[in-house]
């Protein structure tokens, strides 16, 4: 079960959508801070009007604020474009190249891992050879 579990995470894809949701995550947070802190307040002075309720409008008592909206959609498109230059394009580009075998094999261990692994595989197969018993006791 746990080797399976590894084989799973150790999957390409499965590291990959680790590190897009998380590098995803951080940079919504900067876009978020760079829409509200300069881009909503330029909204608000190009929309007209004074204070935190210039560019929206009201109906009935209801405040709609348009510049919130219009900052929430400049905040995904800036998310998703920069995901997608900085992070699928390239990993598309990467498969690609994979598949047409234009990637570098992979280097041989070093010396030192070819013979931890010999080590290793003696101590197993010693471990594994039932214990003779001595006649003479």
């Amino acid at each position: 079960m746990l080797k399976g579990f590894k084989d799973f995470i150790m999957r390409g894809n499965v590291v990959d959508l680790a590190v897009g949701i998380v590098i995803g995550a951080a940079f919504t947070a900067v876009v978020g801070a760079f829409t509200k802190a300069f881009l909503e307040p330029l909204i608000r002075l190009v929309s007209g009007g004074k204070g935190v309720k210039a560019g929206g409008f009201t109906i009935r008592g209801i405040y709609f604020d348009v510049p919130l909206f219009i900052n929430g959609l400049i905040t995904f498109f800036l998310t998703a474009a920069t995901l997608y230059f900085l992070v699928v394009l390239p990993m598309n580009k990467l498969a690609e190249r994979r598949r047409r075998g234009e990637e570098p094999p992979p280097a041989a261990p070093s010396e030192e891992v070819q013979l931890l692994t010999e080590i290793r595989d003696a101590l197993v197969a010693r471990r594994s050879v039932p214990e003779q018993v001595d006649p003479r006791r």
